[in-house]
């Protein structure tokens, strides 16, 4: 039986914002006031769906404040499971010539497209996960594909790197952090046989470390 959608979590009937301090300047970002209110039995039934897009995480701060001494100025920039997307807004902000912002939850791209638009930066968006990355390909592949946090479940390991293979260009690179997930591992053993993987501590969250992928 289809959940009827009106008997859906509303995620925006509770929100906050918050502001986040960052080289070249603060970010406000809005996303719902606490996830698990949001908790949809019928969607987690169907696929295991949870909202772990409503959150700011430590990974997504920690890859924001790369981003901002970074700046991808002039590439083509993707955020994947992008969630309320401060790292996709850092980039735009930037200066990157193009940044899709792209997540498997409706709920979740359109937080990220509010919360671009309120800080004044131009993205575009898509629903759509790391499972299809077809629907994200660019001509002459990506410059840059930004991830933070998404190597929860041990099903994410796979088809990340899928994602990754078919999406960076051939002198692109992938910006992942992660705190330190247990199955993070066996993603950087498996990626280390098609790329070149470095690994640094975040510089400004604890426990959080960032890896860089770049094509051999």
């Amino acid at each position: 039986m289809t959940a009827d959608p009106a008997d859906r979590p509303d995620p925006w009937a509770d929100v906050v914002e918050e502001v986040v301090e960052l080289p070249g300047g603060a970010v406000a970002v809005r996303h719902p006031r606490d996830g698990l209110d949001l908790l949809d039995e019928a969607a987690f039934e169907q696929n295991q769906f949870l909202p772990y897009w409503a959150d700011l995480w430590p990974s997504a701060v920690a890859l924001a404040d790369v981003v901002a001494r970074r700046p991808p100025t002039g590439k083509k920039v993707v955020e994947l499971g992008c969630g309320i997307a401060l790292p996709g807004i850092v980039a735009a902000r930037g200066g990157a010539a193009d940044v899709l912002l792209a997540d498997w939850s409706p709920d979740a791209v359109a937080f990220a497209a509010d919360n671009a638009e309120r800080n004044g930066v131009r993205v575009r968006t898509a629903v759509a996960s790391w499972d299809e990355p077809d629907l994200l390909r660019t001509d002459g592949g990506l410059d840059l594909v930004l991830a933070s946090d998404v190597l929860y479940e041990e099903r994410n390991v796979l088809p990340l790197l899928e994602a990754l293979d078919a999406l960076v260009g051939p002198v692109g690179e992938a910006w992942i952090t992660d705190p330190r997930r247990r199955h993070t591992p066996a993603f950087l053993e498996l990626a280390t046989e098609n790329w070149r993987v470095g690994t640094l501590p975040s510089a400004t969250v604890d426990t959080v470390d960032l890896h860089v992928l770049a094509r051999p």
